[in-house]
């Protein structure tokens, strides 16, 4: 990593407040370059709190891009941080409509040139996406990391149509305590209190909302930019990493915006920016690739490697020059065949280029599936060894050795005489025969190697009552043979020649997914029918595709105290061989305590734990519990919130109890338990 300390700009930053016209104010942080000329203005729009726990993501960007002649703007959603008003679900009609706002606000501003860019990880990318499909005409281009365009299938709560019960709960619960969270009364003043307890007062469980909406209703629909691609109008560069869950959404994007307004690029990266260096790598110089996305459409700027601008570049080797917009529709990373681990500091592989996706140098191989029909009945713990819904680049984030989960499913292998280069998203067409209504099919390609070591290359499920489509519930008909199809995630990967593709079928995959009433019955998969079908790419790699070292503007300065506390594991498996149960627990590794140049300190703690009985669907339960401290010792200030959440079921129903306590100090202002049953609809 390279600290930038030296600018083609010199810059400054202000707080600020945004009005709206409902007279909100929303908190925000801007960086400008000093120039009596207006620039084009960057906008990051999130409700993780500007002035604490993305601070040190943002001083790495928002300086560097006010470095290099851009207004770079950090701004709180409303009912988060210091902002006013009343927080919401998530990617609200408001939160959207504010944006926009936001965006016609900045346009207007005199130091800027009228020309907006938004750009986002995870929750900024997604409302990038949505706020461009509500298409202010300000808004000229977007950068939209690790996001989705499709909030049923591919986001956090349903997985191929099941309840994903690892992060259906964990992020609502984590949700539950960020936005419990008190405004700062340093930045907020002296009503901060007074916003709080406001605040207080409207929180609901985002839990209650997502689980009463099974199916890929209106809720859902809201904000998924895949209902309309055609209503965004600012040129989209989409980003993802093979190890994050939502790259399928820039091979959708690819597919289905403009060719002259898209351009796609995947790493081998987890859920973060790919400038950060966090395992697995390589990391590029992302900072630097976005400059020439926002030159070309909010400067009208040359973006050829050598035009001056210090920034470097990638180039294509189509020989229509290395402009930003001449670079291959497609640039993604095949990774190289390695042993199982849960962590890689760097993935070996090559960058290849595609001119259109679906590409012309990707064929469809399919592989019959051969032998007797055998019957998948799969223990309830089976999905133990998946890994982290959303790898953040920690030590235990990814799946380890597969055997032990290939041994509890059925498995049918390939031999690779020669070498095989997949990438994009494999599909299987499966034969089952069902003795219940409900139930799950759950498929996962592996990478076996000569000693045995079993790596996970991707995976993929679905609900078996969704069969004929994610907007509805059809039972399965007992006894019924039916031939089902779905696509497992994307990825690229080359096997080498003497390995083998092994794909495993399972009937369970907890903690991942919640399992169905009466799931411990399994199926019968008969392989006659049934086909693997591999995304075969042709084996050209493009060497001309290449970034520059990773950049960042000098950081923050947050210090982490020593602790003489043992960390706990981030995943322990826990088995209790007498009962049969299984019981994992998670630290999510969120951050624990810092202390802000401010003076601010920052603490924060979480645990989630997965339990289930191999033999019984209904003994699932999933829990977390979260803390957090603000402290101001100066001030005096010192601020505490406490949350509880857990779901079990019954055949019927699940069955939620949250619990938020907030204090100032030793009071406690704030005290509320939500018991609620949701009817299993469709999970």
């Amino acid at each position: 990593m390279r600290i930038r300390t030296s600018f083609p700009c010199e810059t400054f930053h202000e707080d600020i407040r945004v009005p709206l016209t409902d007279g909100t104010k929303l908190y925000a942080r801007v960086w400008r370059p000093l120039t009596g000329e207006p620039v084009p203005a960057l906008l990051e729009y999130l409700p993780y709190r500007l002035t604490d726990w993305t601070a040190p993501r943002d001083w790495q960007r928002h300086p560097w891009y006010a470095g290099h002649g851009y207004a770079s703007v950090r701004v709180d959603v409303r009912g988060h941080g210091n902002s006013e008003g009343l927080p919401g679900d998530e990617y609200s009609a408001t939160e959207l409509a504010d944006g926009v706002e936001v965006v016609d606000w900045l346009a207007a501003q005199p130091w800027c040139s009228g020309r907006v860019g938004m750009f986002g990880i995870s929750w900024g990318g997604f409302n990038s996406l949505q706020i461009a499909a509500l298409a202010p005409e300000p808004l000229k281009a977007v950068v939209t990391v690790c996001s989705s365009d499709d909030r049923y299938d591919n986001d956090v709560h349903y997985m191929g149509g099941s309840v994903l019960a690892v992060d259906m709960h964990a992020w609502a619960a984590t949700m539950l305590a960020f936005v419990s969270r008190p405004p700062d009364p340093a930045y907020a003043g002296a009503s901060w209190r007074d916003l709080w307890v406001e605040r207080l007062a409207s929180v609901d469980p985002f839990l209650h909302t997502w689980l009463a909406h099974q199916t890929r209703d209106e809720q859902w629909s809201r904000g998924s930019v895949c209902e309309d691609y055609s209503a965004i109008r600012a040129a989209v560069l989409a980003v993802g990493g093979w190890h994050d869950p939502y790259r399928d959404t820039v091979l959708r994007l690819v597919e289905h915006l403009p060719p002259d307004r898209v351009r796609g690029l995947i790493g081998p990266w987890s859920h973060q920016y790919p400038d950060r260096g966090l395992p697995p790598g390589p990391a590029i110089g992302f900072l630097q690739e976005t400059l020439r996305w926002w030159d070309h459409w909010l400067k009208d700027t040359d973006t050829d490697a050598d035009a001056g601008t210090g920034t470097g570049s990638s180039s294509s080797g189509s020989g229509t020059g290395s402009g930003v917009m001449s670079e291959p529709l497609l640039r993604s990373y095949v990774s190289d065949s390695h042993p199982p681990a849960t962590v890689y500091p760097v993935l070996p592989g090559r960058w290849v280029g595609d001119p259109a996706w679906p590409s012309p140098l990707v064929a469809h191989v399919p592989y019959a599936l051969q032998g007797a029909p055998v019957v998948v009945r799969s223990p309830q713990h089976t999905g133990l060894d998946a890994g982290r819904f959303f790898p953040f680049g920690n030590d235990a984030d990814l799946p380890p050795d597969q055997r032990e989960e290939d041994a509890r499913s059925v498995c049918f292998e390939f031999e690779v005489p020669e070498e095989i280069w997949v990438l994009g998203r494999p599909r299987v067409r499966l034969r089952l025969t069902s003795p219940a209504t409900r139930g799950h099919v759950v498929a996962r390609l592996c990478d076996v190697a000569p000693d045995g070591s079993s790596t996970l290359v991707t995976r993929g499920v679905l609900n078996l009552t969704a069969r004929h489509g994610r907007d509805q519930v059809v039972p399965w008909e007992p006894g019924a043979t039916e031939d089902v199809l779905f696509e497992l995630n994307g990825i690229g990967h080359a096997f080498p020649p003497g390995r083998r593709i092994r794909l495993a079928v399972s009937s369970a995959y907890w903690p991942w997914i919640w399992p169905q009433p009466g799931s411990e019955a399994g199926f019968t998969l008969t392989p006659s029918g049934s086909v693997l079908e591999l995304p075969v790419r042709a084996q050209e790699s493009d060497p001309s595709i290449v970034f520059e070292e990773p950049e960042q503007s000098a950081p923050l300065g947050v210090n982490f105290p020593a602790t003489l506390d043992e960390p706990r594991p981030e995943r322990l498996a826990v088995r209790d061989v007498a009962k049969g149960e299984w019981r994992l627990e998670v630290d999510p590794r969120y951050g624990g305590t810092r202390v802000y140049p401010d003076g601010l300190e920052f603490t924060e703690d979480a645990l989630e734990t997965y339990t289930i009985n191999e033999s019984d669907p209904l003994s699932a339960r999933t829990r977390s519990d979260w803390s957090v401290r603000l402290h101001r010792p100066e001030m005096p200030w010192d601020a505490s919130v406490e949350t509880h959440s857990e779901i079990t079921c019954d055949e019927t129903d699940f069955i939620t109890s949250n619990e938020v306590i907030c204090k100032d100090g030793d009071e406690v202002v704030f005290h509320r338990t939500w018991e609620k049953r949701i009817p299993r609809t469709a999970g």
